[in-house]
């Protein structure tokens, strides 16, 4: 790693969302619990980050919310991790029939760079679970590689791409855990997996309407709050590390937190 000690800080908070909507393949063969063959409309789950922000939040289309996590080899996320990421939904949104998570390994694709419309076409590969009546199903996927969008400045640990889909890049999210002074692997997944779910959500000003202005529109779609889940990043090594002193997760600010509430979230 080298000369990337450390510029996990650079990119940690970064995400390039896609603005692209997906028209091609709207129904779809896959297969049910039984495995017999059914037929769905994935067009819903093909579009703009944000757009399902309202569903994702509020009780009134969906009362219930499904996520189906994919991984790569052994590239599964902590058990911690995700009862963290349970714990973030379930104090954001209102499902009154539950939020369940779905762990699943795919096969390792063991590619070096990854493009979004790679990243696209994996999960179009492999996932299973789509909206259905009164349950809205969102996928994440973790992989191997490295996004082809890094820089010699920093490296991306998380994208969110479509409507109810993010990538977490493990493999990078571990060498950089691994590195000194750097937060435990627990901590980084947590952030960077709460993070891309926020986009899903609309923040910042991506599908859910702000109430008080705080887009750090320099940074794209994230808060001005240095110490919010949805900062951009900090400007040094040092500051991300500040605000990650003891391994502590860093929360919504009460500005994101009226944002989500005003769109049918708690």
């Amino acid at each position: 790693m080298g000369t990337k000690s450390l510029k996990f800080i650079l990119l940690l908070f970064s995400v390039l969302i896609s603005c692209s909507k997906d028209t091609e393949n709207s129904t779809e063969i896959i297969e049910d619990e039984n495995g017999n063959p059914i037929e769905v409309d994935t067009s819903v789950n093909k579009k703009s980050v944000g757009d399902s922000a309202n569903d994702l939040l509020s009780s009134g289309s969906f009362e219930k919310l499904i996520l189906e996590i994919l991984y790569v080899g052994e590239l599964n996320p902590t058990s911690t991790t995700l009862d963290n990421f349970k714990e973030f939904l379930e104090a954001r949104l209102n499902k009154p029939k539950g939020i369940e998570i779905i762990l699943r390994q795919i096969e390792n694709v063991d590619q070096e760079f990854y493009s979004i419309q790679d990243i696209r076409n994996l999960e179009d590969t492999h996932r299973s679970k789509f909206n259905e009546k009164g349950t809205i199903e969102v996928s994440g996927i973790f992989i191997d590689g490295e996004y082809d969008q890094n820089t010699e400045n920093g490296s991306v640990l998380g994208v969110a791409y479509r409507n109810t889909s993010f990538v977490i890049f493990e493999q990078t999210i571990r060498e950089f855990s691994n590195q000194p002074l750097a937060p435990s692997l627990t901590t980084l997944e947590t952030v960077v997996v709460n993070h891309e779910m926020g986009h899903l959500l609309g923040l910042v000003n991506a599908g859910t309407t702000m109430q008080t202005n705080h887009q750090d529109i320099e940074h794209g779609r994230h808060c001005t709050n240095e110490n919010c889940l949805m900062f951009w990043t900090a400007e040094t090594g040092e500051g991300l590390l500040n605000m990650l002193t003891g391994g502590s997760i860093p929360p919504l600010d009460a500005l994101c937190i009226s944002d989500l509430q005003a769109n049918g979230g708690k």
